[in-house]
């Protein structure tokens, strides 16, 4: 069997606005994550990973939003295309797309993992549209 819960890159990096509770949360998720893993694994031959999702547009975010103006998720999504590795859009087939194939026999061999879903925006450690990287070339 397999067990499988979302997470969110507050867990390791400051987002203003996200909220310092969830990411607490979502942190203490990611430790329990790995812990679970070893022990479901051992005891019951569970596997246990989490996902940790990049902003994508939903029906729940677009509910939380003022009308006609953009709301904390459009904004993070507009940072993140305009800062990730693969400037596109993140959708929630994506995410689906990668929790089937952890919870399928496919990933038979994998537990105690979070796997980012984000186009690759964890992987920035400076934001590519900052004003201080004026004149620098950055392929668009």
């Amino acid at each position: 069997g397999a067990a499988l819960s979302l997470t969110y890159i507050a867990s390791e990096d400051v987002i203003p606005g996200y909220g310092g509770g969830m990411s607490s949360a979502k942190a203490a998720l990611e430790s329990d994550t790995r812990t679970l893993a070893w022990e479901a694994g051992r005891k019951y031959g569970i596997r246990v990973n989490t996902i940790s999702a990049g902003p994508l547009k939903s029906r729940a975010a677009s509910a939380i939003s003022e009308k006609g103006k953009k709301g904390f998720i459009d904004l993070a999504i507009d940072y993140s295309k305009a800062n990730s590795p693969l400037s596109k859009d993140l959708y929630a087939d994506d995410v689906g797309a990668s929790a089937f194939f952890l919870l399928s026999p496919l990933a038979r061999a994998v537990t105690g993992v979070t796997l980012y879903v984000d186009n690759g925006l964890h992987a920035m450690g400076m934001a590519i549209d900052s004003a201080s990287l004026e004149g620098i070339h950055t392929p668009p």
